[in-house]
């Protein structure tokens, strides 16, 4: 429930850390807009506060053109309901809640009624499944047509209507104008046409880009990744479609650059990209929160905004979790990327750096442990590749977005998986703020030499932002006590 005396104070103040929180409807307008709009503040009789941009569409309002509702950022998910409309906007994102998949279908897939569902989505979007569904891809559309020259046709596929049609019918209705004439008043015409594309995505600030640049240039996948002092860049192929990403920080915000290739596939490229760099993130609601703690706090001030690397695939988060058992970051990227150039596909990319996709799970999953093996990789480790490999081949681990606790049951019970390497998993794949890989060595040194049990009773401080207490522990804590031999101080389970 929105408190309408602070979010008119928030408005009229244009606070930042409400952006995302909430929306405002404008009854003498029809407009909607965030608490950050530029224009000026409308009469507080005017004013009704929607928790959503779907809410406020279903209203029947429409987004401002000068704060863009569409580049609002979200929420973290942070309990149980919130994380099934959180992964229920992915599925859509994927193509799910098609008219050929039926309502039934989806709800199974979280283990759930339709009923139920429907009412989770009310509860935390205010909206209907399927409501949700027509506002996501219009609110992409907007921004394809406002940020790229793609021609339209192109940006109405792409945003998930199966006809130019149907998208300029929809399109109409809401808006009430033609998506020609939102371009023509948005771009200057001076737009060209190349072989790529850029769109902006946006974050609450404070954002420590430098911190999550360094942390991914240290783990990343040779081949597959390229990480340089201020971009990101990498191979991306989700189902036929394959081709390469660049993001860089431009003026608080990330620019994504894209092949063109990608286009039919932009709802989930952009989604993967907002989970990697964990730009759903409430950073002063986080610290607020972890700061109580007299250990993080320190932290916190050095590197405000630091967030949680996330991961652009789940199988590819897990072969690296599993590579990195009981050795240290560089031994475990070095072996990354032996088996990247044994079982990911040769691609051509325009940089030297980039020359292969992903290892994909179904051709790992017919692999042999033999082959495995004479990359380097002790024969337990190579068999625990390869169950993990089947599970994410055979769909035993699709649902476990909105269900970390069950993903981590599912996960220990593979053979040459732990807790730890569960919860690695967990912390960056599922981006589930409350994962504590309490048995890691680097988080119980810092501690003080702590054992796990006592790793984990510390803990209990810091929820349900423990993955990001973790975070703090890495980067900044220094150890207290030396108590652990060193042979096992320097291997770092990352």
């Amino acid at each position: 429930m929105i408190d309408e005396q602070i979010a008119w104070r928030a408005l009229t103040s244009r606070d930042s850390r409400f952006d995302g929180l909430f929306y405002v409807g404008v009854v003498s307008t029809g407009i909607y807009c965030r608490p950050i709009c530029p224009v000026k503040a409308p009469l507080a009789k005017n004013c009704l506060f929607f928790e959503s941009a779907e809410a406020a569409e279903k209203a029947h309002f429409r987004p401002c053109l000068r704060c863009r509702p569409e580049l609002a950022p979200g929420h973290a998910p942070v309990d149980s309901s919130s994380r099934v409309a959180d992964e229920l906007i992915r599925l859509i994102a994927e193509g799910a809640l098609e008219e050929e998949c039926s309502l039934e279908e989806i709800a199974a897939h979280f283990s759930l009624s339709s009923r139920q569902l429907r009412r989770i989505v009310q509860k935390e979007l205010g909206v209907s499944p399927r409501e949700l569904r027509q506002t996501r891809r219009l609110l992409l559309a907007k921004q394809l047509l406002t940020e790229t020259a793609l021609p339209i046709t192109e940006i109405a596929l792409a945003s998930g209507f199966a006809s130019l049609r149907r998208f300029n019918d929809v399109f109409s209705k809401r808006y009430r104008m033609p998506p020609s004439r939102l371009r023509k008043q948005l771009q200057s015409g001076d737009l060209t046409i190349s072989e790529t594309s850029s769109l902006q995505l946006h974050y609450r600030p404070p954002f420590d880009w430098q911190s999550l640049l360094d942390f991914l240039h240290q783990r990343a996948l040779k081949g597959v990744e390229w990480v340089t002092e201020n971009s990101y860049a990498r191979t991306v192929q989700l189902g036929d479609c394959k081709g390469w990403i660049r993001v860089s920080a431009v003026d608080n915000t990330l620019s994504v650059e894209f092949t063109h290739s990608l286009t039919p596939v932009l709802p989930v490229l952009l989604r993967r990209l907002r989970n990697l760099f964990d730009l759903d993130a409430h950073p002063l609601l986080i610290a607020e929160y972890l700061e109580q703690d007299p250990l993080l706090r320190d932290s916190l001030a050095k590197n405000p905004g630091l967030r949680v690397p996330g991961a652009f695939d789940l199988f590819e988060m897990g072969l690296r979790a599993v590579l990195g058992q009981q050795i240290t970051v560089k031994a475990a990227t070095t072996l990354g990327g032996r088996f990247t150039a044994a079982f990911g596909e040769p691609y051509a990319t325009p940089f030297a750096e980039l020359t292969h996709l992903a290892p994909e799970a179904a051709i790992v999953a017919q692999a042999q442990a033999d082959s495995i093996a004479s990359l380097g990789i002790i024969s337990a480790r190579a068999r625990t590749l390869i169950g993990l490999a089947q599970a994410c081949a055979q769909g035993k681990l699709a649902n476990s977005a909105a269900q970390p606790e069950q993903m981590l049951a599912t996960l220990t019970s593979l053979p040459g998986i732990g807790d730890w390497t569960a919860h690695y998993i967990a912390m960056r794949a599922l981006r589930w703020p409350d994962a504590f890989p309490a048995g890691d060595i680097v988080v119980r040194k810092n501690l003080g030499g702590v054992t796990a049990k006592e790793a984990e009773r510390l803990s209990a401080a810091w929820r349900p932002w423990r993955s990001y207490a973790v975070m703090h522990i890495w980067k900044n804590l220094a150890p207290q006590v030396e108590t652990l031999p060193e042979s096992q101080i320097a291997k770092r389970r990352l």
